[in-house]
């Protein structure tokens, strides 16, 4: 059962919410709130976020910002501008205002893919990774990894066992966190890097197998870190 929050100032669009949640299966609403200090209680306990942009009180893509645990994110929004930002943030999807029943079911079964795929890697066994990939579950071991690449909602796994990479629905932040961070590390936004395959580094960039990377700024500290523990 996907438990989920939904929050929008406007009243009408709320109820358009709570409709298609009413329609989906599998699907249980936690609340369904107008603001976001009504949203917070509930927000630990819930799978996703059903989220507007433009609200009164807080903004929602700051309200999604100032959560350390956040929920799976989607925006519903009635401004296309705001798309780029709701993926900075690892949305799972965003819909655009006039939505449909369609367009909500298409966003909900991208939310049960994720959840599906953290369950599998919470009951897999040690130094494998399990992801969903073209409809199919493939045990991804976590040597074989080089490196993992954002492309906004969807991630790509390069991988020592194949030339083209596992193209995956998942977003870098929730991988990073069922890797172990004593072998593999975030040093960019964009990047997830296989510690034991870095040929050479710097504070600012680093080598795996022949591909350069940037360290991104907010990142340094933590590889900085790292580097003067191998040394």
């Amino acid at each position: 059962m996907i438990k989920a929050v939904l929050l929008d100032d406007e009243p009408l669009a709320l109820r358009q919410l709570e409709l298609y949640a009413s329609k989906t299966e599998g699907m249980e609403v936690l609340a369904a709130c107008t603001s976001a200090s009504a949203a917070l209680p509930f927000l630990e306990r819930a799978d996703v976020l059903f989220v507007d942009i433009n609200m009164p009180d807080v903004n929602g893509l700051d309200l999604v910002r100032s959560l350390v645990h956040p929920p799976l994110v989607v925006f519903t929004t009635a401004y296309a501008e705001y798309a780029v930002e709701g993926f900075r943030v690892q949305a799972v999807d965003y819909l655009l205002k006039p939505f449909g029943q369609d367009e909500f079911s298409r966003a909900v079964a991208r939310v049960r893919h994720i959840l599906e795929v953290e369950q599998a890697a919470r009951q897999s066994e040690p130094g494998v990774l399990h992801v969903k990939t073209d409809y199919k579950t493939v045990n991804v071991p976590w040597d074989s990894i080089r490196y993992i690449e954002s492309m906004s909602e969807y991630v790509k796994i390069w991988l020592d066992t194949q030339e083209t990479p596992l193209v995956v629905l998942y977003s870098l932040k929730r991988l990073a966190e069922q890797l172990p961070p004593s072998r593999f590390m975030r040093i960019h936004r964009s990047y997830i890097v296989n510690l034991s395959r870095i040929r050479s580094a710097n504070a600012t960039s680093l080598e795996v197998d022949g591909v350069v990377f940037p360290v991104g700024e907010s990142y340094r500290a933590a590889f900085r870190a790292w580097l003067q523990s191998e040394s």
